[in-house]
């Protein structure tokens, strides 16, 4: 099958009407892990501090984090004994692409812990899962693994920064951070979640490095299990260029009816300056196309608009449009095609005056220098999020997705209250612990 696209667009789309599942593998898709010392639970595998990931065995710790192993007794095969540590460490296993569902159960017999939990580029999965002494959580999360194949045949056009992203690696990869007690893990495979798809730019991107982040890597946290974020996006694109780079196709190739498309894009669109360019004309028929395409495979379109960019007039307090037409643009097709819109343009732009012209600040990626290792200058960036204005961001969307009464409302996880983005969260009840790996270089894009 081949895409009919207006004549601007410098690229095609072929194949896509093949089903999901078409590029599926035989490898092994379901695992059970019991941490430590002690008895081996029953249909477990033994994971020891030892057990460094390789190709060859398919699991274990991963990039050079490390964990003690800690044995209490007992008669509980599987919470006699732990793994832990009080710095971030790495979790991996190789598995097919597809969605799973990850159950970890943690704590002490004797003593207390604490863990934030992540999965693949930063996913927040979880902020505190703490246990008291003798208790254990055994908690429930549902991942989206991805591929660079393509079930039609050829693969998605990485960018060079993309190439060591865990997002992209063929492995499913867990962030333990804080004073992790890790007892068991168990991976299936997840075969009837909605898969809420990402399309987008630097403001969505799962982000690896601190201290930048986007909302689409905040917002795994607020489902329950049952739905599985794929966030597609990538720093620096364009509408054009997920088209080019055969992201879309990625998509569609995977998507079955039920799922969700979230389409945010403009901030890299208006830099586009060819005849056929400008938010009512290439940006408009793109926004379209993702969004009859989405639905020819029973998909469901949301179009968000572009986060606005920190840009105030000091004199009023007020945060100046600096997308020109391109959100009323995403306004009006989504009009015109009758699909949700969650208009976070105007959203972010209550939350940064909210704010404040210098509070504003500590949203985004501002830091004086030294903050991160070789960070020989200040960082002052008013389009690219930290983790705590990501957050703020994927509260945004949440609420989006209350207001246009999605069905995967449904599956929100119920302890947090509703969210006003006139009245954000205060930065000093914020808490995130930092991963380990950081970067000073800003994403592409602005």
């Amino acid at each position: 099958m081949k895409l009919k696209l207006p004549v601007f667009l410098p690229v095609c789309l072929l194949g896509i009407a093949f089903q999901a599942g078409a590029f599926a593998q035989s490898a092994k898709t379901g695992f059970k892990f019991d941490f430590g010392p002690g008895k081996t639970a029953t249909g477990y595998t033994k994971a020891l501090p030892s057990n460094t990931y390789t190709k060859e065995t398919g699991y274990g710790f991963d990039f050079g984090t490390t964990v003690s192993a800690v044995e209490r007794g007992g008669k509980d095969a599987g919470k006699d004994g732990f793994v832990a540590s009080d710095k971030p460490f790495y979790f991996s296993v190789a598995v097919p692409e597809g969605n799973y569902n990850v159950t970890v159960t943690l704590g002490d017999a004797k003593g207390k812990s604490a863990t934030m939990l992540k999965a693949e580029s930063r996913r927040l999965l979880a902020e505190n899962i703490s246990t008291e002494p003798g208790k254990f959580v055994t908690r429930t999360f549902t991942i989206n693994v991805k591929s660079r194949q393509i079930s039609t045949g050829g693969t998605v056009d990485l960018k060079p920064r993309e190439l060591n992203k865990l997002d992209w690696d063929e492995k499913l990869t867990l962030e333990f951070d804080g004073t992790t007690c890790l007892n068991a893990l168990e991976i299936t495979p997840a075969k009837d979640v909605v898969t809420v798809f990402l399309a987008g730019n630097s403001t969505v991107v799962n982000q690896d490095d601190e201290p930048w982040a986007a909302w689409g890597q905040m917002i795994p946290r607020f489902f329950k299990p049952g739905v599985a974020i794929a966030n597609h996006a990538e720093s620096g694109l364009t509408l054009g260029s997920f088209l080019g780079s055969h992201r879309l196709e990625k998509v569609l190739s995977v998507m079955k009816p039920g799922d969700y498309l979230f389409i945010e894009f403009g901030h890299n669109d208006q830099k586009e300056k060819g005849v056929n360019d400008g938010a009512f004309k290439s940006y408009t028929e793109r926004l379209k196309l993702f969004v009859s395409e989405a639905k020819k495979k029973g998909g469901i379109p949301v179009i968000v608009t572009s986060t606005a960019r920190r840009n105030f007039d000091e004199a009023t307090g007020k945060n100046v449009n600096s997308l020109g037409d391109y959100p009323e643009a995403a306004r009006k097709v989504a009009q015109e095609e009758q699909v949700a819109l969650i208009d976070l343009n105007a959203m972010t732009t209550t939350l940064y005056e909210a704010m404040g012209v210098e509070e504003s600040k500590k949203a985004f990626v501002h830091y004086p220098a030294n903050s991160y290792p070789n960070q020989p200058q200040p960082l002052a960036d008013n389009t690219h999020f930290n983790p705590y204005g990501a957050y703020e961001i994927a509260k945004c969307i949440v609420e989006g997705i209350k207001a246009n009464k999605l069905a995967i409302s449904k599956f929100l996880i119920n302890d947090t209250p509703a969210f006003n983005p006139a009245k954000p969260d205060a930065l000093t009840a914020w808490h995130w612990i930092e991963s380990p790996r950081s970067a000073v270089t800003k994403p592409d894009g602005n």
